[in-house]
């Protein structure tokens, strides 16, 4: 039983740039976003022909529990220093309900849970599902979920949906030249920018990928580094002593949780309804044409 996760934020954001913006219903509502998702959903649905799905969403983009140890997380997308919300663009915002309404009428499984990003969600569901998973993101972050053992990739669509990688431990090592399996820890002392996380300061890419390829966790880096371990420049154990108060919190915020109470929820694909007239009402009240019916065809209904 193979489940799809679907990281919505990514893909409606991806659809949205790859979209062109003169994709309008017929009062004019944006609806580029909507049909690129569809369009993209129904592809991904045929390529790896999942028995199970969970649209994943964020029941908050900036938990309180990750902001409290760093409050620099994710501050770069506030749209402004005094609200709590992300920007995004205008004409992307009035899109999203009208998904979310569409993917309910086809009966998808939408997961968002209170103070947990979507990450978290996919991550919760990797964990206990048992049989193959792909998770669909065009977030790198997720690089720290896969696992052979278990059949977890990540189909990465940084470069579009046509040439999208799927991400093994193999992909990993040979990309960052690091242990596949260490991803999250090679992160943790890299950082993130478009996260907020700053990452152990003055250690970048090559040097966090010494790090996760001599030592397996956080604290046996810091072990090598008062001990001057001959696999740690000088200098690199320098920093990582110096960035020990930043190490104590940031796996917290960089790993994914795997602990989010996921609600009791049917999350096999839905079968064909015995009416798709609201379906298709709202396929024709936004001009939404052939992304509804790819969507129903990648179905089997």
């Amino acid at each position: 039983m193979t489940l799809m996760l679907l990281d919505s934020g990514s893909l409606w954001y991806r659809a949205y740039y790859g979209m062109p913006d003169t994709l309008v219903a017929p009062d004019g509502t944006p609806v580029n976003a909507i049909r690129g998702f569809l369009d993209m959903s129904a592809r991904l649905i045929s390529i790896y022909n999942p028995n199970r799905l969970v649209v994943c969403l964020d029941g908050d983009w900036r938990p309180s529990w990750r902001v409290d140890l760093i409050p620099e997380y994710k501050a770069n997308r506030l749209e402004d220093e005094d609200s709590e919300e992300e920007a995004e663009p205008d004409t992307l915002t009035p899109q999203i309900p009208i998904l979310l309404d569409l993917l309910d009428e086809f009966g998808l499984a939408m997961v968002g849970v209170d103070d947990f990003e979507a990450d978290d969600v996919m991550a919760t569901y990797a964990d206990t599902h048992k049989g193959p998973t792909r998770i669909v993101t065009g977030d790198r972050d997720l690089f720290q979920l896969v696992d052979d053992k278990r059949d977890i990739k990540v189909a990465y669509l940084a470069k579009g949906i046509s040439a999208h990688d799927l991400v093994d431990l193999k992909f990993i090592a040979d990309k960052y030249a690091i242990p596949g399996e260490r991803y999250a820890l090679f992160a943790t002392f890299r950082g993130d920018p478009s996260d907020g996380l700053p990452g152990v300061k003055g250690i970048g890419e090559k040097g966090a990928a010494l790090i996760a390829t001599h030592f397996s966790t956080i604290d046996d880096a810091i072990g090598a580094a008062h001990e001057n371990d001959e696999r740690l420049p000088a200098a690199l154990a320098k920093k990582i002593i110096a960035g020990i108060d930043y190490l104590k919190i940031a796996p917290t915020v960089v790993n994914c949780a795997r602990n989010v109470p996921l609600p009791a929820l049917e999350i096999s694909l839905p079968k064909a309804p015995n009416d798709l007239s609201k379906i298709y009402q709202l396929k024709d009240q936004y001009a939404l044409g052939a992304s509804v019916d790819r969507l129903i065809s990648a179905l089997k209904w």
